[in-house]
């Protein structure tokens, strides 16, 4: 019997849009630009859900990106964060980016974190989380986001991870948004739809 097996693989057409954008986003609003950007990217191309995410070093060069692929890959743990930690994850050869505190790594995402994601940010050696859409923005389309704590801002703080909350969030759910208007599938356990 040949085992199944989970292959993180980004969409195709994630390599070249990369190549076609700059190689460092100094400012924080030009990093959250780049993910609101993926994210709506990913919904016009058809290949995911309307959620992305990057993983960047402190001087804003981009380690590795992430989009949703939950549909397309039948994966239910395929969302962007989790892509954009495990593909820097292997890109940096360390599942703790931060080789025992020795670096610092931001991960940027275009909506508040599941709880699935939430769970993940500590182990990765993530220092700061940027946020774009609210859970809330992504409820209002019909999201399931979880039993995510809801002190979980000061959670991931009290472990020395500094959250950062709705940079660009107009921009970001303006993406979910487009993603609902369009009939994208809102991919819930046990739902239908």
């Amino acid at each position: 019997m040949k085992l199944p097996e989970v292959v993180i693989r980004l969409p195709e057409w994630v390599g070249p849009w990369i190549e076609r954008s700059p190689k460092t986003f100094p400012a924080i609003e030009d990093r959250m630009g780049f993910v609101v950007e993926l994210s709506r990217q990913n919904i016009r191309r058809q290949t995911g859900g309307p959620f992305a995410a990057a993983v960047f070093d402190m001087n804003g060069g981009l380690i590795a990106p992430g989009v949703n692929t939950v549909i397309t890959s039948n994966c239910s743990i395929l969302h962007a964060e989790i892509m954009a930690i495990a593909l820097a994850q292997q890109t940096l050869e360390r599942y703790d980016i931060s080789d025992g505190g020795k670096f610092s790594f931001e991960l940027i995402a275009s909506t508040e974190p599941c709880a699935m994601c939430f769970g993940a940010i500590p182990w990765s050696g993530i220092r700061i989380l940027v946020c774009g859409a609210r859970s809330a923005d992504a409820e209002a389309i019909g999201f399931d986001e979880g039993p995510k704590p809801s002190g979980w801002v000061a959670a991931l703080k009290n472990r020395g991870i500094e959250v950062k909350r709705n940079v660009m969030r107009d921009a970001a759910a303006l993406v979910l948004k487009e993603y609902a208007a369009s009939g994208g599938q809102i991919y819930n356990p046990g739902s239908t739809t």
